[in-house]
């Protein structure tokens, strides 16, 4: 950066004019009056780099272009906005600019979650600032409370759902009865989902944004990889019918927590996972539909705090961006500087296996006597405590011997993901066992599940 003189503009580089980009522009240059009042000095556009000029036709001339390397470069950049996504060329073109000292502002989730390490380290080496509020939650503000506002307290868990995709998938299911693949055609015809949805309907998109979250809250570098996934392609109509009649319901939910030791030598812990589960319709999370998203924090002292918005579209992560957009400045004119990562804590991260959750084990099985006992005896042998057992058609608690099949229910106590995970592999060498239908997590996030059976 050059040196500033009073009054000088903050200047700004674009890299990618798509939806929120073109949004971006937009709010820049109609609130140019007030972003310079709040800035303390006027923000200028300097450049904007997209692939194709010719999709860009509300854009001066002289402002785009397809080198986005030379634009990072220019000395009279101060701040640099990404919002291309993906990894590379991203992650070459961000490391430049922090290296050269220049503030960052980006939204780019899979970035931060893969590599958000060596741009938190360019950036502390130079002193410019990185910021990337619009990378969880789109327009709400997440991420700052939890680097700011929280830094006091304790955080213990950051739970909720943050891709929109896939609660509008699930809030179809729920209202319409429809299946899976019918709620998915209505949500890429509406425009909620991608031509290729992989991204949000197989955790991916969560999980990313897990990562952010767990990092932020637990002082702990925490990657994608080390992040459970599960999508919702496995939902079916049925589980969502059976969470209803179990006065729940089902979401994709992203869970960060911070785990006490467990008694046998591991001490204290992070997990991080996204998977769907059933939650409570009693519980606030429940009633966040369509592409809306919520997220709640607990802390020790704060207790429970609920963050619900719009997760995404145009203007809602314009909003974010443009939010880091003006802390960032505001530093430069001042000659401040933005907050650094903190990773002091630097916790492990809990394999799956470990952690302790609920279940809902859907089952066909034999309708004959003596069945329900087998059942019993394997969730006993893998030390799977059984909450509540329900049986759906057939004869009360089993059939005298007849040959045809019904479902039956069983709900769990906590217990190990991977005692619950034998239990299954056992359940399906039994002969009376015809297939397990479904295995679905029970999260009541701190609210008692007595619709289950199960105390709080």
């Amino acid at each position: 950066m050059t040196d500033r003189g009073p009054g000088a503009p903050v200047r700004v580089a674009l890299l990618g004019c798509g939806t929120v980009g073109g949004e971006i522009v937009r709010l820049l240059t109609e609130q140019a009056g007030d972003l310079a009042a709040r800035i303390g000095a006027p923000v200028e556009l300097v450049g904007v780099a997209v692939r194709r000029p010719h999709r860009h036709p509300e854009l001066p001339e002289g402002l785009v272009t397809t080198d986005a390397t030379t634009l990072v470069g220019r000395p009279d950049v101060d701040v640099v906005i990404e919002v291309i996504g993906g990894i590379e060329p991203a992650r070459t073109l961000l490391l430049e600019a922090l290296k050269a000292g220049k503030s960052v502002v980006t939204a780019n989730k899979a970035l931060l979650a893969e590599d958000g390490a060596a741009l938190a380290e360019a950036a502390d080496a130079s002193g410019a600032d990185l910021y990337y509020e619009a990378s969880v939650a789109g327009a709400i503000p997440l991420l700052r409370p939890l680097r700011e506002s929280l830094v006091g307290d304790r955080i213990t868990r950051v739970a909720g759902i943050v891709n929109g995709t896939t609660n509008f998938i699930l809030s179809s299911m729920a209202s319409s009865g429809a299946g899976y693949a019918d709620a998915l055609e209505e949500a890429t015809r509406l425009g909620y989902a991608e031509a290729d949805p992989s991204a949000d309907v197989d955790g991916y998109d969560a999980a990313s944004k897990a990562a952010i979250l767990a990092s932020l809250a637990f002082h702990t570098r925490v990657t994608a990889a080390d992040v459970y996934c599960e999508g919702i392609r496995a939902v079916s109509a049925a589980d969502i019918a059976a969470a209803d009649g179990l006065d729940c319901t089902i979401k994709l939910l992203a869970i960060c927590e911070r785990l006490e030791g467990d008694g046998d030598g591991d001490g204290e812990a992070v997990s991080a996972r996204v998977y769907p589960a059933m939650i409570p319709k009693a519980h606030p999370l429940a009633s966040v539909d369509g592409a809306f998203n919520a997220v709640f924090v607990e802390a020790d002292a704060a207790g429970q705090l609920m963050f619900y918005g719009q997760g995404a579209g145009g203007a809602p992560t314009a909003s974010a961006v443009l939010g880091d957009l003006v802390a960032a400045a505001r530093n430069i004119v001042v000659g401040g500087r933005g907050p650094r990562e903190s990773t002091y804590a630097r916790l492990p991260v809990r394999a799956i296996g470990a952690v302790c959750t609920r279940y809902h084990v859907s089952l066909e099985v034999a309708d004959q006597t003596g069945v329900l006992a087998a059942v019993a005896r394997a969730f006993a042998e893998h030390d799977v405590s059984i909450a509540a057992v329900r049986q759906y058609g057939g004869g009360r608690n089993g059939g005298a011997g007849g040959s045809g099949a019904v479902r039956l229910v069983v709900v769990t106590h906590a217990a190990p993901d991977a005692a619950l995970a034998s239990t299954v592999e056992a359940l399906g060498d039994l002969d009376a066992v015809r297939g397990v239908e479904s295995v679905l997590r029970v999260e009541d996030l701190g609210r008692s599940v007595s619709a289950l059976g199960v105390a709080g």
